[in-house]
């Protein structure tokens, strides 16, 4: 290893350890505000969902058939039905859209 992987390493590892230390140092009170616990009871949802969606849409070949599997994941979803359910049904019209495109083509 070189010693410019070991530096690279290194300042990755504090980096890390900053960003899980720092909270647990600046918040050593229980939070009392209704709107910041309010506001980071949200924060794991729209992390994930800023991440997932975007990717959603370069996970076929088309963005048609990726908006058709998107579009069935939120009906579902909107619907109550569960997270299985809702993977499956949006894989599957997505493969059907994509077969249906490739048809036309």
């Amino acid at each position: 290893m070189t010693a410019r992987l070991l530096l690279y390493i290194a300042v990755m590892a504090g980096v890390t350890y900053l960003v899980r230390m720092l909270p647990l140092m600046v918040f050593r009170r229980k939070i009392k505000s209704q709107f910041v616990q309010s506001f980071l009871y949200y924060v794991p949802y729209a992390v994930l969902g800023a991440m997932t969606v975007p990717a959603v849409f370069y996970a076929t070949g088309d963005l048609i058939s990726a908006s058709v599997g998107l579009a069935a994941a939120f009906v579902l979803a909107f619907f109550g039905r569960s997270l299985l359910v809702v993977a499956l049904t949006a894989s599957g019209a997505a493969f059907m859209a994509e077969l249906i495109i490739g048809w036309v083509k």
